[in-house]
């Protein structure tokens, strides 16, 4: 991929559709790859900034802003010394023209809204019980759909996943203990249910993941807080839904599935996708769990130098960035879409990202499906894909959304058949094995569609 610059976006309803963040360190990133537009039509927390510090400059160094009429809400992280900050407008002016004003402080290295992200996955079929799990299926397979993903050919190989293998699921939370989820569900042993912090990445308690919407350990909402968290619940079906179970089925058979919850009733801001993106890089780098990739079935809002660089912090601890393409039927190329139009090529070597687009059972690009052909690279099942939702039920869902989760099952699948692989090999594999798709063509990068069956 080599067209995703920093361009100017106009939000997007996407189809695609935090306590203390662990410190995190990395190489000098020097200057902003390019300044994002002030006067981007989006939408954004209204109130608030997200201003990256210089190096060498901490926290404290706000109080010298203050004059700037911005007061610190949290850091984010820290990178050489340097915070990143959620900062509140305290003297009334719009976020623009404050996004405008902290840019020219000698203290600041770029400060940028507060993007909102959502996700926008419509039900076709409520509670599908028994639908047909076309996107899981093989030419060879029964039943047979040359037009699915290929699992299906893959599993008769004997390539049905690894426990040994995580993917974060950045989204909404999920329903950890549904039937079809709870074998492939993370507990966290660095730091059990004891209400302290043991593991001291700032998480008190993080036994299934984190709620940065929240601000608490209850990954899933769908009993306490009314009915939510039926996107993530579909999101994690797709990746790893247990076998044999009367219900729906993964990718992988066996995975494990962490949440990074950031979407809450009324989406999920930048400053929030960040923590997330961070707590599955202290993950790795600090405990060594094999996550291989994020799944991001979300999306919108502009272009976030700080979205950007918690990505390439990922990037360089092998961790892969699987991003839905977006439902508005447009070309990336042309109009880009945050975050599946970031290239972490510049600041990581490699480019971590992977875009994706919707296809239906038959292999035609779905109408909804945006696209491009330099900038999304692979198309996978996202039209009446069944899966888990709350409350022990399944649902039929479109949306590159539920393209996404295909391709992040597959990075896992690769990896529990290839141990150590690289996530630049993982993402070579994927793309190098795309099946030429003539509604792709001329699309994507690959002009193809997923195809695990030799994972």
């Amino acid at each position: 991929m080599n067209a995703r610059l920093p361009l100017l976006l106009t939000l997007t309803a996407l189809l695609a559709a935090c306590g203390q963040s662990p410190t995190t360190s990395a190489p000098e990133l020097g200057a902003a790859t390019e300044s994002a537009p002030v006067t981007v039509a989006g939408q954004y927390v209204a109130g608030e900034v997200i201003v990256q510090l210089r190096g060498g400059l901490s926290a404290q160094s706000l109080s010298a802003l203050s004059s700037l009429g911005v007061q610190s809400l949290e850091t984010l992280a820290t990178v050489n010394g340097a915070a990143l900050l959620r900062a509140q407008i305290t003297d009334g002016q719009s976020v623009t023209a404050k996004v405008a004003q902290l840019a020219q402080s000698a203290l600041v290295r770029f400060a940028e809204p507060n993007w909102l992200y959502e996700h926008q996955a419509t039900a076709s079929d409520l509670y599908y019980t028994n639908g047909t799990l076309w996107g899981m299926a093989g030419d060879a397979s029964t039943p047979a759909n040359a037009y699915g993903s290929q699992a299906a050919e893959a599993w008769a190989r004997g390539a049905v996943g690894s426990d040994s293998v995580y993917v974060g699921i950045i989204d909404e939370g999920y329903q950890f203990d549904h039937p079809d989820l709870k074998g492939n569900v993370w507990l966290n042993p660095f730091d059990p249910a004891d209400g302290r912090d043991n593991d001291g990445n700032g998480y008190v308690d993080d036994t299934r993941g984190w709620d940065f919407a929240n601000s608490d350990n209850t990954v899933y909402d769908g009993g306490t807080r009314g009915s939510q968290d039926s996107h993530g619940t579909h999101v994690a079906g797709t990746i790893g839904g247990t076998a044999n179970d009367g219900g729906v089925v993964g990718v992988n058979h066996n995975v494990t599935m962490i949440s990074g919850k950031f979407l809450g009733r009324r989406g999920g801001s930048t400053a929030d996708a960040i923590k997330a993106v961070d707590y599955f890089t202290d993950l790795k780098t600090r405990h060594g769990l094999n996550i291989v990739a994020t799944n991001n079935s979300w999306g919108g809002g502009g272009y976030s130098q700080a979205l950007y660089e918690a990505i390439v912090r990922g990037a360089k601890a092998n961790i892969l960035f699987i991003a839905a393409a977006g439902n508005s039927g447009t070309n990336n190329d042309t109009t880009a879409s945050y975050p599946s139009n970031y290239d972490t090529t510049a600041g990581a070597g490699y480019d971590a990202v992977i875009a994706v687009a919707a296809i239906d059972k038959a292999g035609a690009l779905a109408s909804f499906s945006q696209y491009g052909k330099t900038s999304v690279d692979i198309g996978a099942p996202g039209v009446a894909i069944t899966s888990s939702v709350p409350y022990n039920k399944y649902s039929s869902y479109n949306g590159t959304s539920m393209a996404t989760p295909h391709v992040s099952g597959a990075a896992a699948l690769y990896a529990s058949t290839h141990p150590g692989a690289s996530a630049q090999s993982i993402r070579a594999a994927i793309l190098g094995s795309a099946v030429p798709t003539a509604s792709l063509n001329g699309k994507t990068v690959t002009g193809g569609r997923l195809n695990v069956s030799g994972f």
